[in-house]
């Protein structure tokens, strides 16, 4: 029996070094992903930092941006038109800890085209217009704020599906928006939007500047778990191969 024994530990020994070694191969890998994951956010961080911090382009301009790279995000813009009230879009939101809307409004340009306008934030009891008429601007503007890209499908199953006959959408899907938006046919609408900056609207809503750009950045936390816990793995095997040294 006792041979038995002796014969079965090597092949025991070895099978648990292999074990281990494939989970420090996991544990290494992992917080090599992270590291590579952290340059990345932190680069993605500074890109977003600097465009913000430009000077707004104008329309044209972030035009061809799109049609080269299709990248718009984050970046200033200044558009001038008139905006289309009755085919303003409602879409589901947080502000401040308050939940209510952000208004999308068609603004008409000069050309007959359209591009949609996240006005900013209004309470549920002030989504109709009639509400705040103060805020319903007729005639010529200009906007300044953020181009900001569209998604082009819902971003998760556990999002709803967007109400369109309620005029409640809970996605920003930008074709269902102009579609049901009342506007002239045929009419052209723009791929991306402009989320307007802070300035106040007359009345005080909606509430511009509702831009949220947060970005967790815990890579770096992650990266030190994972490569913590392949030290004390390592840890682990030297404390066990130096007792099973000592019972040899």
């Amino acid at each position: 029996m006792t041979e038995t024994r002796s014969a079965l530990r090597p092949a025991t020994t070895w099978l648990l070094l292999l074990l281990s070694v494939l989970v420090l191969a996991v544990l290494l890998a992992l917080g090599t992903w992270q590291v590579k994951r952290l340059q990345w956010k932190e680069a993605l961080i500074e890109r977003i930092e600097e465009r913000i911090a430009a000077e707004p382009a104008n329309l044209e301009a972030m035009e061809r941006v799109y049609a080269e790279t299709g990248d718009v995000d984050y970046r200033p813009v200044e558009v001038s038109g008139a905006f289309t009230h009755d085919g303003e879009r409602h879409y589901f939101a947080t502000w401040k800890g308050e939940s209510g809307y952000f208004v999308h409004t068609p603004l008409r340009l000069a050309d007959g085209r359209y591009i949609f306008v996240n006005r900013g934030f209004v309470p549920f009891d002030r989504k109709e217009q009639q509400t705040r008429g103060e805020g319903q601007i007729v005639g010529g503007v200009r906007v300044t704020g953020l181009a900001r890209r569209a998604p082009q499908e819902k971003p998760s199953f556990i999002v709803p599906e967007n109400d369109p006959a309620k005029n409640i959408f809970y996605w920003k899907d930008l074709g269902a928006m102009a579609a049901t938006a009342g506007l002239p046919q045929p009419s052209e609408v723009l791929p991306f939007y402009v989320d307007a900056d802070d300035t106040p609207n007359p009345g005080g809503l909606p509430i511009g500047g509702v831009t949220l750009i947060d970005l967790p950045n815990s890579h770096l936390q992650y990266a030190i778990t994972w490569y913590g816990l392949a030290v004390a793995l390592c840890a682990v095997l030297a404390v066990w191969w130096w007792r099973d040294r000592r019972r040899s």
